[in-house]
């Protein structure tokens, strides 16, 4: 049995946007072998889903945080895992035996794992040493969508970043791919120290991604010491910190309605804003309430053009019964998409006199 000043291992699950992170988190919740996992994920916009769309258990420790956590590592990881720390103290949770930090798709690893490694930011205060001593960082786990990955790399230095950091790389969507390319062999090129799994392959094992172990970044690509050092740079005290790391032109927009909506209008706002080739989006995840079952809200998903089957969930996961939707892009028109939006509400009927 852990004690409770055993140190407890973090693995950090990055990957770009639409990589399947979430997908990936749902099935290592659901495997027997990983209970005790407690669970940190954060989402950039201010309106969270991701949470809604992870299946946590009653005893599963869960937190979220907002914002860009890579922006802010110091304080939101240690923040969180400080709060992990103090319930374990007070009895409120369960053993712990693992944590799963799930990162934005836009995060750039360096200032986290600098935030978690020993010899990495600064302890500020009590609360950065108590972490130090009770967690470390033991894996970081990266997922690569196959279908658009090539893209992503040629475009986000982030997408490049998360794969050479990794000492696991999973391989998604390659049950809808049509050819059988070798993408573990183009990949090491990038990183000739990670491990390699195809996620849809007869065999894959999920819990073999969170043993023990300490984070290293021996034999990983050499670009990786220098982002390290460029990032305990950067928090130097003398040093301007520009928050926004992925670029003016990245940007998020959050949307809700509190009444629900048509099915008809909801897929006529999911067609213009995915179809549209000019809408610079690069990820869309929204919870609709429709008119035609209020008790089983629409999950929607879009990687970039690619919006995917609409499903419904058998009930609300909270009692936030909102219809919210987040889009992240590259230079979005905000006001069309907003506009949009706001007309998909139905408008109170008229009387015959004209007033509502």
């Amino acid at each position: 049995m852990r004690r409770l000043y055993d140190p407890v291992p973090v693995t950090l699950l990055t990957g770009f946007l639409g990589s399947g992170k979430t997908t990936l988190l749902n099935d290592i919740l659901a495997e027997p072998r990983m209970a005790g996992t407690a669970v940190i994920i954060n989402e950039f916009g201010t309106v969270p889903i991701d949470h809604d769309l992870v299946r946590t258990g009653s005893e599963t420790y869960f937190r979220t945080t907002t914002g860009c956590i890579c922006c802010t590592a110091t304080s939101d990881i240690r923040s969180a895992l400080s709060e992990l720390h103090d319930a374990r103290l007070r009895g409120d949770i369960p053993s712990v035996s693992r944590v799963v930090i799930e990162t934005t798709g836009l995060a750039d690893p360096a200032p986290i794992i600098n935030s978690i490694i020993p010899g990495g930011a600064p302890a500020i205060g009590l609360r950065d040493h108590v972490v130090a001593r009770h967690f470390h960082l033991a894996r970081v786990v990266t997922t690569f969508d196959v279908l658009s990955g090539r893209e992503t790399l040629n475009s986000f230095m982030e997408g490049w970043k998360q794969l050479a950091f990794a000492d696991d790389v999973v391989l998604t969507k390659t049950d809808v791919v049509l050819d059988s390319h070798d993408w573990a062999s183009e990949l090491r090129v990038l990183n000739p120290a990670a491990r390699y799994h195809d996620r849809h392959r007869p065999g894959f094992e999920l819990a073999t991604l969170f043993g023990q172990g300490e984070y290293t970044i021996s034999g990983k690509a050499e670009d990786v010491p220098g982002w390290l050092a460029m990032e305990r740079l950067m928090q130097h005290p003398d040093h301007v910190h520009d928050l926004n790391r992925h670029g003016d032109g990245i940007e998020t927009l959050s949307l809700t309605h509190d009444v629900p909506l048509s099915p008809q209008a909801v897929d006529m706002f999911l067609h213009i804003v995915t179809t549209n080739v000019g809408s610079g989006l690069l990820r869309l995840k929204g919870l609709f309430a429709l008119t035609d079952d209020l008790e089983r809200p629409l999950v929607a998903h879009a990687v970039q053009h690619r919006l995917y089957p609409l499903q419904r969930l058998e009930r609300w996961p909270d009692e936030d019964h909102r219809s919210r939707v987040v889009l992240i892009g590259q230079d979005m028109p905000l006001k069309p998409i907003r506009d949009l939006f706001d007309v998909l509400a139905p408008r109170p009927a008229k009387t015959r006199h004209g007033a509502a």
